[in-house]
C-alpha cells in the first residue's frame, strides 16, 4: 500500500477538515503546517518516506496562506537533493468565494510540484453542471486540477458544504488509487 502524505495550513479549520476528508479517501498521514509556518518534529522525514505528497491551503488574496509559502520556501533543501523527484503531488484549498481565485493557490501548489520535478494527479471527477445539479453535489464548483472548497465567511468547519468534502475525499481516494498503479 502507498504512503500519502497530506501536508496543509489550515487557519480557521475548513482546511483541516477538507485535509481530513482527503486523508480519510487517501488512507494518508496528515502534516499540519503550524501558525508559524513550521512542520511537526518529523515532518520532513514523513515527506521524503512518501510515495505521494498531496498538498492544501486555503485562499488568501488568490494564493496559498504565508504559512504554507514558508513550508514551499523551505522545501528547497529537499529540492537540492531531488528528494521528491518523481513523487506523485496534488493539491487542494478552500476559501470563502465561490471563486476565490482558487485556481491561483492549485497553481501555486503545482509550480511547486514541478519544481520538485513531481507527477501532478488530476481531480478525475466530472462535474456537477447540469440544470439539475445541486450545491451538495460532488465536484459542484467544477475543477480539474485539485479539490477545491468553498466555505461561507461566517460559518465555522462545521458548515461546509457535503459536497465538497465528499470531493475532497473521492480526491484523496484518486490520488492513492494512482499510487498503487504506480507501484505495481
Amino acid at each position: 500500500m502507498p504512503t500519502i502524505a497530506i501536508v496543509y495550513h489550515s487557519g480557521y479549520g475548513h482546511t483541516q477538515r477538507m485535509a481530513q476528508a482527503v486523508a480519510d479517501g487517501a488512507a494518508g498521514q496528515l502534516i499540519a503546517i503550524d501558525a508559524d509556518g513550521n512542520l511537526p518534529e518529523g515532518g520532513w522525514e514523513q515527506l521524503k518516506a512518501a510515495d505521494a505528497i498531496i498538498f492544501g491551503s486555503p485562499t488568501y488574496m488568490g494564493t496559498v496562506s504565508w504559512q504554507f509559502k514558508k513550508f514551499a520556501d523551505a522545501s528547497s533543501k529537499p529540492w537540492f537533493s531531488q528528494e521528491w523527484k518523481d513523487k506523485l503531488a496534488a493539491g487542494f484549498t478552500n476559501s470563502a468565494g465561490m471563486n476565490g481565485d482558487k485556481q491561483g493557490t492549485l497553481t501555486t501548489m503545482f509550480t511547486l510540484a514541478m519544481q520538485h520535478g513531481m507527477l501532478w494527479v488530476s481531480q478525475g471527477l466530472m462535474p456537477a453542471n447540469t440544470k439539475a445539479a445541486q450545491r451538495n453535489d460532488v465536484n459542484y464548483l467544477v475543477s480539474y486540477s485539485g479539490a477545491i472548497a468553498q466555505s461561507p465567511s461566517d460559518g465555522g468547519a462545521g458548515d461546509m458544504a457535503v459536497g465538497d468534502l465528499e470531493t475532497a475525499r473521492l480526491f484523496g481516494k484518486r490520488v492513492a488509487d494512482v499510487a498503487a498503479k504506480m507501484r505495481a
